[in-house]
């Protein structure tokens, strides 16, 4: 068992609360219950900051392009952007799927949550900056852009599930060795592992914070591996970080959530 930084719908109040991430149980009133029977809110509040093209093999599948117009050039810096409060939703909290559209891409990553100010940190130093670790999915509706920012894609109300915990930077023996899995509807439809992140995160957080300053609470999304699945209404998305825990949500269209319906 983990003690891990939680909040639990309903209560409003942050806890300390034992789980075991490789069960995705957790204990609750003396009784272990697992992760899907419990609702969560976010254990994050702070910004939330993506990265994109940090896996290998999505750098790969671009890198063709990066001499075409509009850059003629391979990215040197990192790619950032922003999932504004209005995405952040829980563990077992629907997934809202827009009117008119069919599908949505998820977004697997693990997330860094920031636990003090971080300013031109060097790498060496940069695991001292970090309180914990959680999972995000950084849904989005499809679309081939990278050169402009894709805002009507990434920015919509709930498409950043975030939890169910914050696991401690002293409980995770190696970040950058984590497999991460998803399943759809029970079925594993990626798997990829932060060893093949092109910065690793102490890098990722040097560069990051050599022109932008990192507050305690804002959460580094290190990446998205490539090839993520596509999920229509109804289908059950649940990724798997080791060491961290699982993260489960339901696609539901908006209708259906405009007439009542839920996640279950």
């Amino acid at each position: 068992m983990s003690l891990v930084k939680a909040s639990l719908q309903g209560l409003g109040v942050w806890d300390e609360i034992q789980v075991n991430p490789l069960e995705a149980t957790v204990e609750l009133h003396g009784q272990k219950q697992s992760v899907s029977h419990v609702s969560w809110n976010p254990p994050v509040t702070g910004t939330i900051y993506g990265v994109l093209l940090n896996y290998q093999g999505e750098y790969n599948e671009l890198k063709g392009q990066f001499n075409e117009a509009p850059y003629k050039q391979p990215p040197k810096a990192p790619i950032l952007y922003i999932k504004p409060a209005n995405t952040l939703s829980g563990c077992n909290q629907p997934i809202p799927l827009p009117k008119r559209e069919e599908e949505l891409v998820v977004g697997a990553a693990l997330a860094v949550v920031i636990g003090k100010t971080a300013t031109r940190i060097n790498a060496d130093d940069a695991y001292e900056y970090i309180e914990g670790y959680t999972i995000a999915n950084d849904v989005s509706i499809p679309h081939e852009s990278y050169y402009r920012p894709a805002i009507k894609q990434k920015a919509r109300d709930g498409f950043c599930p975030v939890g169910p915990w914050i696991v401690s930077q002293d409980d995770v023996t190696d970040p950058g060795q984590l497999e991460t899995r998803v399943y759809i509807n029970g079925e594993l439809k990626q798997q990829n592992n932060t060893k093949n992140l092109i910065r690793s995160i102490p890098t990722l957080l040097e560069d990051v914070t050599e022109f932008m300053t990192l507050r305690k609470g804002d959460v580094l999304l290190v990446g998205v591996p490539d090839q993520p699945p596509r999920v229509k209404d109804g289908d059950e998305i649940r990724i798997e970080i080791d060491g961290i825990g699982v993260l489960v949500n339901r696609v539901v269209s908006e209708e259906k959530l405009a007439e009542g319906g839920h996640a279950s």
